[in-house]
């Protein structure tokens, strides 16, 4: 999920063109009502985000039992806290090369994606 339309547009396109079904969101609050309606293999977060942020909502989701387990992947312009490094699996900062966000979303999903 990413506010950015245009980003979440680019990053949809180029991991559907690699096989993944993707599910978007343009914030926080709305991603999280998509993980509640379906679980995820992978969620990939911006940290910037309105209505809930990133930081907010990879600790809601890691209180949650049914996606205390599914990786997250936070693709951000601002590095966030060490302090809440806990919460996701790995981050990469913007911008990111096609081939490392796809290396990275394979590691990660591997092998439950």
């Amino acid at each position: 999920m990413d506010d950015e339309p245009e980003i979440l547009a680019a990053w949809r396109l180029i991991l559907e063109n690699e096989g993944y079904q993707v599910s978007c969101a343009s914030n926080g609050a709305e991603a999280l009502a998509c993980v509640v309606a379906h679980v995820p293999d992978l969620i990939i977060t911006d940290w910037m985000m309105p209505i809930m942020d990133g930081a907010e909502l990879c600790r809601r989701l890691r209180s949650m039992p049914l996606s205390v387990n599914v990786p997250i992947l936070v693709h951000t312009a601002v590095p966030p806290s060490e302090r809440d490094a806990h919460y996701w699996n790995a981050c990469l900062l913007k911008p990111i090369g096609a081939d490392r966000f796809l290396t990275t979303i394979a590691k990660l999903c591997t092998p439950r994606c």
